[in-house]
């Protein structure tokens, strides 16, 4: 399950899950690029861009940078993204929904589509997406992240149903309350111990990144620890 030599673009890659992503593919022998609208220090000095998602001219622009840099582009992990608390009722307007279409959704549209010209040209691609278990079943005040989520899931079955005699695959993992700092300040009464740890999630990225999987397109892979 090695990925020695190969180039894997982390978006998102400064938050708390695409540190440990990034840890994860370094240690298993792949280089990484890492892409962020934030600026920040990047882990082990590996090489970063701040860069709008949102924008496709921005992101194929970065992307072919990341592709000159390194000769080409193997892997992108679409982490970017971000999570919403409000009820429809509650709400002033839909600032929100279209935010987190933005970042959960968008970026990933985005971020996909200019990376795929690299792959399909070699022959060889594999794209993984940060879906959510949100996505299967909603609850109150998260109408707007799961739905964005969802959209998520139903991008990746459908580009991985377009792009499967191309070489390229396509797969997401769903998973449930990710063990952060954040999420233990937001809900400091909860059992933290049941939560998913962000390594482990990235152990099941890397091995959707690798040969091993090169049978598996256009899964939605449920990581949900004890939840």
């Amino acid at each position: 399950m090695s990925l020695n030599g190969r180039i894997v673009v982390v978006t998102g890659a400064l938050g708390q899950l695409g540190r440990a992503v990034v840890s994860e593919v370094t240690r298993q022998g792949a280089r990484a690029a890492l892409l962020d609208v934030a600026e920040g220090t990047a882990p082990d000095g590996a090489p970063s861009w701040r860069v709008d998602l949102t924008s496709l001219a921005e992101t194929t622009r970065v992307l072919g940078e990341v592709a000159q840099r390194f000769g080409r582009i193997d892997a992108l992990v679409n982490i970017a993204g971000g999570f919403r608390w409000q009820t429809v009722e509650g709400s002033t307007d839909l600032v929100e929904w279209n935010s987190l279409f933005a970042m959960n959704l968008q970026t990933c549209v985005t971020a996909s589509k200019a990376a795929l010209p690299h792959m399909i040209r070699q022959g060889h691609g594999r794209i993984v997406n940060i879906g959510a278990a949100a996505a299967t079943k909603a609850a109150s005040g998260m109408g707007a992240y799961a739905a964005s989520k969802a959209g998520v899931a139903r991008f990746t079955e459908a580009l991985a149903d377009e792009v499967k005699l191309k070489g390229v695959t396509v797969n997401a993992v769903m998973p449930s309350i990710i063990d952060t700092p954040q999420n233990r300040t937001d809900m400091p009464k909860a059992a933290f111990d049941r939560w998913v740890k962000t390594e482990d999630i990235a152990r099941v990225i890397a091995f959707l990144l690798s040969d091993a999987a090169a049978a598996v397109t256009g899964a939605l892979v449920p990581i949900t620890g004890k939840t």
